[in-house]
């Protein structure tokens, strides 16, 4: 299926790929400490996404980023940083929509989602594992 396409397209749809499965578990996260655990919906939402991002970084450069030269623990470091800045945008994002304009806290952070993960993507490719142009 893939084959013949363009490596760079491909590197996003997998980058997608991993993404969307760690965003998923970033959601359940969020709903068990919100709803079984009575968490606030930023601090939960910050927790499920630093967890989520954390195994997201796994598998991005296992499957993802392949034939980065980047250390894992400067690796690693570099996107927990990318990340801290997605972090902002989920949690001032949270804040706005939930209590501001009282969107559900489920629905606001797929909102959110979209933007962060695009951030993630771009900051990752070009800063932490600079594989722009490889293929």
């Amino acid at each position: 299926m893939l084959r013949g396409m363009n490596p760079r397209y491909i590197r996003f749809f997998k980058y997608w790929l991993a993404g969307s499965s760690t965003f998923l578990l970033d959601l359940l996260l969020l709903f068990i400490f919100v709803d079984y655990f009575g968490a606030s919906y930023v601090s939960a939402a910050s927790a499920s996404f630093l967890i989520a991002v954390s195994v997201n970084y796994f598998i991005s450069r296992k499957f993802v980023f392949k034939g980065t030269l980047q250390s894992v623990g400067k690796g690693y470091v570099n996107f927990i940083l990318i990340a801290l800045a997605g972090l902002v945008i989920i949690a001032v994002g949270m804040y706005v929509l939930t209590s501001i304009l009282t969107v559900h806290y489920l629905l606001a952070r797929v909102t959110i989602a979209g933007m962060t993960g695009l951030w993630n993507y771009l900051m990752n490719l070009y800063v932490n594992f600079k594989v722009a142009g490889k293929y």
